[in-house]
């Protein structure tokens, strides 16, 4: 359904490629598919193509596109893994949403208004968590964000809605750091936690080992409300 299609910098003096996946007719609200560690592969692409069937413009930046060129990983090849780890470990996060407020700009100038969500994946949810401290999203989804409860100091600046799908039994966020989520959440306005007990890191993936189909269902369904509501 969706094409790769240059997208500018901040500055504007480069170009990086994103995967845009248009609905049928004149979209008027967006969303930004935020990436894991594995790039921009056939689920994050299925995931702006299920978007883009709901009526919204889905855009999903290669956010890996500084470091490595056209990053397309497979989360259940122990290679692909390791490559997957050590790209991450070579990302600048801060640069990364530098390049998802560029995407949102975009997607800004593209329905003519404001209505841009972001929903992300691991690494993505993490970033999603940070969009909402940093940009002017108007609502973020993060699923199994890793490292939440380093960012916890950033929680003032969150001025729109955000919702974390949390699987309690994540290898990659421990039991401590979920509770500091909660303990720094909960209580917060516009921040909707929700767990998933005995669930492992990537429960959402769209292919793959790592998939649980019936917690997917129920957070993806929870996510398609909360942005119907939020970007209306």
């Amino acid at each position: 359904m969706g094409t790769m299609e240059p997208v500018k910098t901040l500055n504007g003096d480069a170009e990086f490629p994103c995967y845009i996946a248009k609905p049928e007719g004149t979209p008027t609200t967006a969303i930004i598919v935020i990436q894991e560690i594995f790039g921009v592969n056939k689920g994050i692409r299925a995931k702006c193509d299920h978007w883009a069937s709901k009526g919204y413009l889905a855009i999903a930046p290669d956010l890996f596109w500084r470091i490595n060129e056209g990053t397309e990983l497979d989360a259940d090849v122990q290679e692909e893994f390791q490559t997957a780890i050590d790209l991450m470990n070579k990302f600048d996060q801060d640069q990364g949403i530098r390049d998802i407020e560029a995407t949102i700009h975009f997607a800004q100038t593209a329905i003519g208004n404001h209505k841009v969500g972001c929903v992300g994946y691991c690494l993505g949810g993490r970033l999603a968590f940070m969009t909402a401290c940093r940009t002017d999203i108007r609502a973020s989804v993060g699923y199994y964000g890793v490292g939440i409860d380093g960012l916890l100091g950033e929680k003032h600046a969150i001025a729109h809605e955000v919702m974390m799908h949390i699987p309690t039994a994540d290898g990659f966020v421990p039991a401590e750091a979920q509770a500091a989520m909660h303990a720094g959440l909960d209580d917060h306005p516009k921040v909707t936690l929700h767990d998933y007990e005995g669930l492992d890191h990537g429960f959402a993936a769209e292919f793959g080992q790592r998939r649980n189909e019936a917690a997917a269902n129920l957070a993806d369904s929870r996510t398609e409300v909360f942005f119907a509501k939020h970007l209306a």
